[in-house]
């Protein structure tokens, strides 16, 4: 009987796991009796459970990378974990987790009596990584122009996207809020835009530059301000020009040193005016000192050249 059980009757039966267990043997005649105790082990293939094996696994970038799963079987069996595909085992405690690691394993428990197998699925959560932003059609915009700021992150879970960037009323953002769009940008739309990718194991950030670009015409700014002007084409000589270059014409006659001073009050009198005016003659800039070409080209329309106006 077992111990503590019910005698059990002769005859054979198929053995079962629930056989194993001390057993208690007694003998008895009308003489006496005697008693001896029996340790009965019940051997058996292996088997793979879900409890001691789930099959969908949630591991995180950068913890120890550790794939155990434990497997039922007498004598007790062997478990060994490859990923498919690499053939190769994966790292036991280090080093730890990467991405690469993600993917489906094939476990397999082995003893004398046979072997079992089961898949298990391994996802890598990771914090964004590799943020990329693009600016669409250019990072240089011509004012008017509508351009829009895509930004882009790896992460798992999928990020979550915030924006730095200028104020201005012309702003739409997606549903999602990966991308911003600007319709007839204005001055208020250059500068900095930076993107933040968040999630719940750390944040990324990403940035660009946007220029908005504007047709610009000569602005005087006074005694030591600059001027940007717009060389498409050479303009003619300004009003007060023509009439000093006329009237200097006019009085050659007058003899070399009246025509001298004359030419010097009208220098004078013309470089003073375009100081207040802002006004300034391009074809003479370009071969002046005072001008220096900025090597941008604005849609056909010429280069760009930079005047600084001096005290006169």
């Amino acid at each position: 009987a077992r111990d503590g059980g019910a005698p059990r009757a002769r005859g054979s039966r198929a053995i079962s796991r629930a056989d194993a267990g001390r057993y208690i043997c007694r003998a008895t005649n009308k003489h006496g009796s005697a008693v001896r105790s029996i340790v009965v082990t019940v051997e058996y293939e292996p088997s793979i459970g879900e409890m001691g094996c789930p099959a969908q696994r949630l591991w995180v970038e950068g913890t120890p990378a550790e794939l155990a799963c434990a497997a039922s079987g007498n004598p007790p069996p062997h478990v060994a974990c490859a990923k498919l595909g690499d053939g190769q085992d994966p790292p036991p405690a280090s080093p730890n987790v990467t991405r690469a690691h993600a993917g489906t394993y094939q476990c397999r428990a082995t003893n004398t009596h046979g072997s079992a197998l089961r898949n298990v699925t391994v996802a890598v959560e990771y914090s964004p990584a590799a943020v990329s932003l693009r600016v669409l059609p250019s990072a240089n915009v011509s004012r008017g122009a509508s351009f829009s700021v895509e930004c882009r992150a790896e992460g798992l879970p999928t990020p979550t996207y915030g924006w730095a960037l200028p104020p201005a009323p012309n702003l739409r953002f997606a549903a999602d809020n990966r991308s911003v769009a600007v319709a007839s940008a204005a001055a208020a739309n250059r500068g900095l835009y930076t993107c933040t990718a968040t999630n719940r194991h750390g944040r990324r950030a990403g940035s660009v530059m946007v220029r908005v670009d504007g047709e610009m015409g000569c602005i005087g700014k006074g005694v030591g301000g600059g001027v940007s002007i717009t060389t498409a084409a050479s303009p003619a000589p300004s009003r007060p020009a023509e009439s000093w270059l006329v009237l200097l014409a006019s009085l050659g006659s007058l003899g070399a040193v009246t025509a001298v001073g004359l030419a010097a009050a009208g220098g004078y009198y013309l470089k003073s005016t375009a100081c207040k005016k802002g006004e300034y003659n391009v074809r003479d800039a370009e071969g002046s000192s005072e001008a220096a070409c900025l090597h941008r080209q604005r849609h056909d329309r010429g280069e760009v050249y930079g005047i600084q106006l001096t005290q006169p």
